[in-house]
């Protein structure tokens, strides 16, 4: 078995034949149900994955998903225009970095549909661009925007530089309301929700999935989805681990299962380190060791939180 560690892309996923736990029943519940929608989870949780995956959907590449919950319950496959923003690998510590990434997004999209020389501002020139595709492809467009909050959460240490991002965020983000006639679907992921963006004070009509009781499954993975899909696996683990597959099944459970994003729900397993552990075949804290989740570092240091105390 392939695994996808570290891949991010549902076409490349599929493609290549790496492993896929289907959550694409997700997929057209969302599109069939609602129009904008926004989930919180951790990082390497599959936030990236999802939107990869709502992308193919739109698109309308129905041979990516054969096999697949989604492909007998979709029946038109239509293809929209979409505004993909990831801002999960940029560095925004600089002056004018959010800036200068939203700027190549926009200015990427107008090559394709035009722009105004009125439109002055970035929030100008995304309300413009969005009408604009809708216009030329005579259907709603689809945003998507990966890790909303990585400028705010990068710049905890520089309160002017965060300020100036929130300031940019707010005006590009109240677009996703003033445009909803042209607006087939959006949807956003972070790590965190921030009240004063506008994204939760402005635009109210975001249905926040992060603590849905129905969309508990809707990232990671759980322990019917390692039975479905990796039982073998399991079986290779227990006996390089020279452990029972009962042994071995307490064990992931113990280390990676430890994921309640609702009260008396089943627990999510972290698809990064129980991936890792299937592919090594050896138990290890792997997620912890991608980097230290130093949104929560940074916020105990500015509040002086005594963590001893904890």
């Amino acid at each position: 078995m392939k695994y996808p560690i570290g891949i991010q892309d549902f076409e490349d996923l599929q493609r290549n034949g790496y492993a896929y736990v289907d959550k694409t029943n997700f997929v057209y519940k969302l599109a069939d149900e609602g129009k904008y929608y926004f989930l919180s989870r951790p990082r390497r949780f599959g936030k990236s994955l999802f939107l990869s995956t709502l992308e193919a959907y739109f698109q309308g590449k129905k041979e990516l998903f054969e096999g697949l919950a989604i492909y007998d319950l979709e029946t038109d496959w239509k293809k929209y225009p979409i505004f993909h923003i990831d801002l999960n690998t940029a560095n925004f510590r600089e002056k004018d970095s959010l800036y200068t990434v939203l700027n190549d997004y926009l200015t990427t999209w107008e090559c394709k549909y035009g722009t105004r020389e009125s439109e002055a501002t970035l929030a100008l020139r995304f309300k413009g661009v969005i009408a604009r595709a809708a216009e030329k492809e005579g259907c709603g467009v689809v945003i998507l925007i990966d890790e909303y909050d990585k400028p705010i959460l990068q710049t905890l240490r520089d309160p002017e530089l965060q300020a100036e991002h929130r300031a940019q965020l707010k005006a590009f983000y109240s677009v996703l309301k003033t445009q909803d006639r042209y607006i087939k679907f959006a949807f956003l992921t972070g790590v965190t929700k921030f009240g004063k963006v506008s994204v939760f004070s402005d635009l109210n009509n975001l249905m926040d999935l992060s603590m849905d009781e129905r969309y508990v499954e809707i990232c990671g993975i759980t322990e019917k989805d390692i039975h479905t899909y990796l039982e073998d696996e399991l079986k290779e683990l227990a006996d390089t681990q020279d452990m029972t597959c009962e042994e071995t099944s307490r064990k992931l459970k113990d280390r990676y299962d430890g994921y309640h994003f609702v009260e008396n729900s089943i627990g999510m397993y972290n698809p990064f380190s129980l991936l890792n552990t299937f592919a090594r075949r050896k138990f290890g804290d792997y997620w912890f060791e991608t980097g230290t989740p130093s949104y929560l570092v940074e916020l105990l240091k500015h509040t002086h939180y005594d963590l001893y105390e904890m």
